[in-house]
């Protein structure tokens, strides 16, 4: 009976130095959490710039809202900014930095050139940030919260089988917490660019492709091809559906598209002019709901990508139906791939730093 309880004492001792030794605080996320990675100083955390920037998100939040109300396709272009650059080494701003002597930038890159908007807006609230609270708040968060800023100043028109509900215009689009924590990067990749952004004219086994090869699913892709559902693109990125269309009579095919729709995209930029823009979202373009994907189902897709989604792969096409018809689906899992979308890291051993200028390294 004394060894028995003398066991007992031991397990029970072993037991409380096991509790005290576990943390007493939830911890930040960082690389480990995020999967893969030994780098430690990656952490994102939510309102990491409380107490060293507490105006950071409001300062943030200014700068988008006059860019949106000065130019409402702003919106679009700052969503796909945090694309763009999340897309080439991680969430880490290469996309905003000029070329220099050493490398050549992003922005000349195939999916950026003559394409990319909204660095003005960016350079303008990191001016404002610098004076607010020098060397503190990373391009890179800023361009992940003016993502999330924009989404949620663009009003909502949710579509419902065919119909429109109007009662949550006011609440614009959705929103979410962004974590925060990221550090600038001290380089940038046009080849990266190049290679890992998604082309307009991808097919959907490539989409899936490259959303997988940085950490994303299936429907990740799906529910960020959703931001389409704003914003425009010009004729060079849409050009290469438009040929062989006259004498069409095929009706909607998945993949094509509908033909008089491609035929009035033709006539559009039958001049030449290959900057000619066109609405991702040709029902409801001032809106940020589901009707993207109730034009896909349609064969109104604008991009050869766009359309590609209800195409040749059933996973994808059954997401694109769900999101058609349930905006409450797409709305939460855009905000979940957001997030995801953002933790995307710098390789290991990447060094980084809080830029003064979003364009050039410190």
């Amino acid at each position: 009976t004394d060894r028995s309880s003398r066991e007992e004492m031991v397990l029970l001792l072993a037991y409380v130095l096991l509790v005290l030794t576990l943390p007493t605080a939830p911890s930040a996320l960082t690389k480990d959490c995020l999967g893969g990675g030994v780098e430690v100083s990656w952490s994102l955390q939510i309102n990491v710039y409380q107490t060293s920037c507490p105006t950071a998100e409001d300062i943030i939040f200014s700068g988008v809202q006059k860019a949106v109300a000065g130019d409402p396709r702003m919106a679009a272009s700052l969503l796909r900014l945090h694309f763009h650059d999340c897309f080439v080494s991680g969430c880490d701003a290469s996309v905003l930095l000029d070329d220099t002597a050493a490398f050549v930038g992003e922005k000349t890159a195939g999916p950026n050139a003559n394409s990319l908007r909204g660095f003005e807006v960016v350079d303008g609230i990191k001016s404002e940030l610098e004076m607010a609270c020098p060397g503190t708040v990373s391009c890179a968060d800023v361009l992940a919260v003016a993502a999330r800023d924009a989404v949620a100043l663009v009003r909502s028109s949710i579509h419902v089988n065919c119909t429109f509900v109007d009662d949550v215009d006011q609440s614009g689009g959705p929103t979410w917490e962004v974590e925060l924590g990221r550090k600038d990067s001290l380089t940038a990749s046009k080849s990266e660019a190049n290679n890992n952004i998604p082309s307009p004219n991808s097919d959907v086994k490539t989409l899936v492709d490259r959303f997988n090869n940085v950490g994303l699913s299936q429907r990740d892709m799906v529910a960020l091809a959703g931001g389409h559902t704003i914003g425009n693109a010009r004729c060079a990125t849409f050009s290469s559906r438009l040929s062989g269309l006259a004498g069409s009579d095929s009706g909607v095919l998945p993949g094509a598209g509908q033909p008089d729709f491609l035929v009035s995209l033709q006539q559009l930029c039958s001049d030449g002019n290959s900057t000619k823009l066109a609405q991702l979202d040709l029902v409801t373009p001032a809106a940020f709901d589901n009707q993207y994907y109730a034009n896909l189902l349609g064969g109104f897709g604008l991009l050869a990508s766009d359309q590609a989604l209800v195409a040749g792969d059933e996973g994808v096409l059954a997401l694109v139906e769900t999101y058609a018809v349930d905006p409450a689906a797409f709305f939460e899992d855009f905000k979940e791939s957001m997030v995801s979308m953002g933790r995307l890291r710098p390789p290991a051993g990447k060094g980084g730093e809080v830029r003064r200028n979003c364009g050039v390294v410190n």
